[in-house]
């Protein structure tokens, strides 16, 4: 076995990787819009048909909320669909996008590993304060800074050693 067929192998255990961690994420945001949804809806329904008067299913789905968007950024960055400078890439010979494109990917990690470093910190802070409504501990709600980011930062840099340019997303095969 040659370099080339070793690094191959690394590259197809980095791209299988990337595709496993992208599917579970995209099924944990599926999971968390349908509880969000059940949430509001509950939410709807107990104060407009029980009169219950209940305040935490706002602030619940907010948190929830959160938590979907943040790892949704994960999958865009799997699928480069993120906002880039296509307009500038677009003119410049191959060697040079190439190199835009990976200056641009570097930045882009470092970035989200400042974020994911800074969102650790923020988490810990999170231990001592408490959701105003319904007592939960903010490290939750917190963790979910670092955590995308991570997977963010992970993604991104996969696709830059694979150099992707874009992968097909299920929301443009149809």
């Amino acid at each position: 076995m040659n370099t080339t067929e070793t690094e191959q192998e690394k590259r197809g255990a980095l791209q299988r990787f990337a595709t496993q961690l992208n599917w579970v994420v995209e099924r944990v945001c599926a999971l968390l819009v349908g509880v969000m949804v059940v949430i509001i809806w509950f939410g709807v329904v107990e104060r407009y048909f029980l009169h219950l008067g209940q305040t935490w299913p706002e602030e619940l789905s907010r948190y929830v909320m959160i938590w979907a968007a943040l790892l949704a950024v994960s999958c865009g960055a799997y699928y480069r669909e993120h906002i880039g400078l296509d307009l500038v890439r677009n003119i410049l010979p191959g060697r040079l996008k190439r190199w835009l494109q990976v200056s641009l990917d570097l930045i882009g990690i470092a970035f989200f590993l400042f974020l994911a470093w800074y969102g650790i910190g923020m988490t810990k802070a999170g231990m001592g304060q408490y959701a105003t409504i319904f007592g939960m501990k903010m490290t939750i709600p917190f963790a979910s800074v670092p955590i995308s980011a991570a997977l963010t930062a992970f993604q991104m840099f996969a696709a830059m050693l694979l150099g992707q340019e874009s992968t097909a997303s299920p929301a443009n095969t149809q």
